[in-house]
């Protein structure tokens, strides 16, 4: 059937039977200021040529990362992804395969889904894990909601240093929830005191390590101190490739351990589709939203597989569901396990390595300039550098020497009052070539 748009007729008068006066009104929990106005600046109708010309024409003023030094992270990533991922995944039995409704049915989904559950647990060194969420922020406003339920408090704690984008989206389903937050001020050099911020009414503290600012975080005595008043340690984390290398937040104590996993398997895509992780202890686990992928054997003692807890609102009643999000990131969780079981234990460890180590390295160029300061004790591949002037303006600057410079923190938290600060990320696909480009840049910049 042809689409035929609704007449000002029909819609007044599904406006009339549900009661609203205008449509303006079924919009009113989205803030004002991030409505338009009006119609965006388009021309209301254009041929399909037109329309294609118009978009390439779009596409070319970006810069693709690999094109030039790239130092760009703050929570997304340039890794190299092995061709043999993109082949496996797009193969017609992992890419059509969607939710499986009839779960035993897709035994090769949910053998993978599985797999990707172990790998995970293991990673973060936790007993569980589930088979995937949307991304790392919302699989962080997901565990602060389950940590509610286990403690039947209703106050989280959310450290300073925690990414924004995760902060604005925790702060966003708690809002709606009515659930109040104790937000910190950002502490770029590390040090902000989270425990004088438990009291008796905290249900969780939420803490990223490394955090935004590239910081390590020591978790064991933020969890010491959550413990002792009755909440749950949230560990967060947005550099899947860091575990490689640090000590996983399980180890250190932590009760839910979610974040980020689009380091491995997954390119940068523009800022998506991405995928979340998301673990816990077993004493939770019938708390965890998503799914559970488990294992058995079938009526010939054959290995098999099942959907063994599915708590989604989708599949049972919306009051006894532990979460609203209907389905899990399947391929880009399927590009996970298999760039994972690629590098193997050593080859993760190794690749950590490389990835700190060029890090170092840029660190120690960036430190020699005039007018720089690099900020941080102690990080793994990203680190945040203090410069004079507005860090947009560097970053800007940069860009128009060839070079992608990093992130202004001032763009994640405009209203921070910390405009002077870049974050910088120097991945195993940063040459010495860029690393030495990015410094010589740099220094003509401030110059």
């Amino acid at each position: 059937m042809r689409y035929l748009p609704l007449t000002p007729d029909d819609r007044a008068e599904m406006l009339a039977r549900i009661g609203a006066p205008s449509v303006d009104v079924l919009f009113a929990d989205i803030p004002a200021d991030k409505r338009l106005p009006h119609l965006p600046d388009l021309p209301l109708r254009k041929s399909e040529m037109a329309v294609e010309r118009t978009l390439a024409r779009l596409a070319a003023r970006n810069v693709a990362a690999g094109s030039v030094p790239f130092f760009v992270g703050a929570g997304a990533y340039r890794h190299h992804v092995p061709a043999t991922v993109d082949h496996l995944i797009q193969r017609s039995e992992f890419l059509t395969s969607y939710t499986p409704y009839q779960p035993e049915i897709a035994q090769g989904t949910l053998q993978y889904l599985f797999e990707f559950q172990t790998q995970v647990a293991d990673l973060t060194g936790i007993d569980v894990a589930n088979a995937s969420m949307y991304d790392g922020s919302t699989a962080a406003a997901e565990a602060v909601l389950m940590a509610h339920r286990i403690t039947r408090r209703e106050t989280a704690v959310l450290a300073g240093n925690l990414h924004p984008h995760y902060r604005e989206t925790i702060a966003t389903v708690c809002a709606h929830a009515g659930q109040p937050l104790v937000c910190l001020p950002p502490a770029p050099e590390g040090g902000d005191d989270i425990g004088a911020a438990i009291d008796a009414g905290t249900s969780c503290v939420v803490v990223q390590s490394p955090d935004v600012f590239g910081n390590l975080v020591d978790l064991r005595p933020i969890a010491e101190k959550a413990h002792a008043a009755g909440a749950l340690l949230i560990a967060v984390f947005t550099e899947a490739v860091s575990l490689g290398l640090i000590e996983p937040p399980g180890a250190q104590g932590a009760d839910i351990v979610v974040g980020e996993g689009q380091s491995i398997g997954n390119a940068l895509n523009f800022g998506g589709p991405y995928v979340g992780l998301f673990a816990t202890r077993q004493k939770f686990v019938r708390q965890m939203p998503g799914r559970l992928a488990g294992e058995t054997v079938d009526a010939e003692g054959r290995r098999g597989f099942v959907l063994t807890l599915s708590t989604r609102e989708q599949h049972i009643r919306r009051e006894k569901a532990t979460s609203n999000i209907c389905t899990n990131s399947g391929l880009c969780a399927l590009a996970f396990t298999i760039h994972m079981s690629l590098l193997g234990e050593a080859g993760l460890t190794r690749l950590a390595r490389i990835n700190h180590a060029y890090a170092c390295d840029l660190a120690d160029r960036l430190a020699a300039l005039d007018g720089v300061t690099v900020l941080n004790t102690s990080f793994f591949n990203e680190f945040t550098i203090r410069v004079p002037g507005k860090a947009a303006d560097v970053i800007e600057a940069l860009a128009g020497k060839g070079i992608l410079g990093g992130v202004p923190y001032s763009r994640l938290a405009p209203k921070a009052g910390l405009d002077d600060l870049i974050l910088v990320a120097a991945t195993e696909t940063t040459t010495q070539d860029d690393r030495a480009a990015f410094a010589a840049a740099l220094k003509e910049v401030l110059a």
